[in-house]
Order: structure tokens, then C-alpha cells, then sequence
């Protein structure tokens, strides 16, 4: 048994710590909202009253929070990660951030004697439901491998993929071609229906060929019905696709689908999209095609 810090309990983090609670590691949980560290408690956790009450006495603590402003508030601000874990602490960023962040959080840290883990997840609120995320680690090999017990209770595709900030890298690399397929898949749903033929039917085809992918297995149907409940929110994707064109513009490369892609995305939430899920993108291209259907 471990005993773990776990800050942040959103739609991710909440199943996140269910899962190691039920694993039967002592997860002590802080989130600024009442109702999450409540399902904490529901599932086994402690409900701490802050986050140096979460991480103090933990041997690994895991942040899973919006953005860098709230990561680098909760791991470099008073009474932060940095300031009350005890040497010795590995610290594992579940969240999706800049890569530079990632970098400099481990930089710091290093003079605390914390190790650090950048290990951004793909899979949405699906995979933390199921404990099915892919886990992309940035940071020192013997770091991973002692983080990888915890990693295999919330995520089934776990990868060290080189040092800090390489996990944040590759995250950006997985929201831009996430957002390019839903895109794609929006344009293949307004052209078929378009031109009479049946979207569903048509999907189905392309789900069974080379077309086939991870989004029209699973959100082929959801798309077709205009049900945009959010797994993960434009708002979020928004947000990641800055990253990915940040990331471009330090590495010197060109990436000009995903500077459409991250177009399409803002018009989404520029639409009021926001808060819908992803796959609402759908709804950004009937705007533009002058084909909208009604939201089931």
C-alpha cells in the first residue's frame, strides 16, 4: 500500500482516485469543490483540508488539474508540493500542460530532492471510468519505473517516452490528431447526410476499413445523434491545441493542419460550444455548411 496525495477531483481525477483507493493504496484527495472530495470519501479516500494536508506525509502525489496557472499555483505556490512533501517524494503531473512548465517544475524540484513525472493521459472521462488511459511519462527511467504500480491501476497503455517534458510533447501530438479525426469525421457526417445517404450506415462502412479508428468506434453513433454530453470538453481541447502550436513554434516546424484544426476548435467555442464535448465539432461544421440539426 501507498500513500498518495491526489489534488485536483475533477470528471478525470475523481475515478482516478477512486480506482487507486480501491486498489487499497491511503489516497488522501484535496479539490476546492465540496462535492469531489464527498465522492472521495464515498469511495474509500480521505477528504484533506488542503494541499500540504494532501501531500505531506505522502510518498507519491498526483496533480490532475486544468491548466499550467493552476499546476504551477498548487506545485510552487505557498504551502505547495514543493514546500511541505517530504524529500523523497515522486510526484507524478497527470495533467495536460506546457511542455516548459513541465521542465522547469522538475528543475525546481530536483533541489527539494522530489522527482518528478510529467505523465499527461489520453481516454477522457471514459478511460479514467474504466481505468483504461494511455499514460505518456516524461522524466528519469528509475522515476517511472516506481511510479509504474500506481500508473497500472488507472491506465492500460503506459509508456516512458523520454525526459521531462517529452510526456507533455507527446500529449500535445495526441490532441491535434484527436481534434484532426473528429474534424474529419464532423465533414464525412455533414457531406453523407447532405447528399441522402444515411450517416449511421455510412459511418459503420468506414469504422470497418482503413478510415476505422479509436473516435468512430466509439463516438461514430454519439455523433450521428447530436449527443454532446462532454467526455472532455472543447473548452479543455481549446486549451491543448495552443499547447500543440506553442510546442511547434519552439521546435521550428510547420504544422498547418493543426493550425486549421485549432481554428475549427476556437469557432466552437466561440459558438458557445464550449462546454460541450469534443465531438461537438460536428455542430462547428454544420454552422459553417449551413446544415445544423437539432441536439438530441
Amino acid at each position: 500500500m501507498t500513500k498518495l496525495g491526489f489534488i485536483g477531483l475533477g470528471v478525470m481525477g475523481t475515478p482516478m482516485a477512486a480506482h487507486l483507493a480501491a486498489a487499497g493504496h491511503e489516497v488522501s484527495g484535496y479539490d476546492v469543490h465540496a462535492a469531489a472530495l464527498a465522492k472521495l470519501e464515498a469511495a474509500g479516500g480521505r477528504a484533506a483540508t488542503s494541499v500540504a494536508d494532501a501531500v505531506a506525509e505522502a510518498d507519491v502525489v498526483i496533480t490532475m488539474l486544468p491548466n499550467h496557472p493552476q499546476v504551477e499555483e498548487v506545485v510552487l505556490g505557498a504551502g505547495g508540493v514543493l514546500e511541505t512533501a517530504k524529500p523523497g517524494t515522486l510526484l507524478a503531473d497527470m495533467s495536460t500542460i506546457r511542455p516548459e512548465t513541465s521542465v522547469e517544475i522538475a528543475n525546481r524540484a530536483a533541489a527539494k530532492e522530489i522527482r518528478v513525472l510529467d505523465a499527461p493521459v489520453s481516454g477522457g472521462q471514459a478511460g479514467a471510468e474504466q481505468a483504461a488511459l494511455s499514460i505518456m511519462a516524461g522524466g528519469e527511467a528509475a522515476d517511472f519505473a516506481a511510479a509504474l504500480p500506481v500508473f497500472e491501476v488507472v491506465g492500460k497503455t503506459i509508456v516512458h517516452v523520454g525526459p521531462h517534458g517529452a510526456g507533455q510533447v507527446v500529449k500535445a501530438a495526441n490532441q491535434l490528431v484527436v481534434g484532426g479525426i473528429y474534424g474529419l469525421v464532423a465533414e464525412a457526417i455533414v457531406l453523407l447526410e447532405a447528399s441522402g445517404v444515411d450517416a449511421g450506415t455510412g459511418l459503420d462502412v468506414l469504422a470497418g476499413g482503413l478510415a476505422g479508428s479509436r473516435i468512430l468506434e466509439l463516438k461514430r453513433k454519439s455523433m450521428v445523434e447530436r449527443s454532446f454530453q462532454p467526455g472532455f470538453r472543447i473548452d479543455l481541447h481549446h486549451k491543448d491545441m495552443g499547447i500543440a502550436l506553442a510546442a511547434a513554434r519552439q521546435a521550428g516546424v510547420a504544422l498547418p493542419l493543426t493550425g486549421l484544426v485549432a481554428q475549427l476548435v476556437a469557432a466552437g467555442r466561440a459558438m458557445g460550444y464550449g462546454s460541450l464535448d469534443h465531438s461537438a465539432l460536428l455542430k462547428v461544421v454544420e454552422d459553417l455548411s449551413g446544415h445544423t440539426k437539432a441536439e438530441a
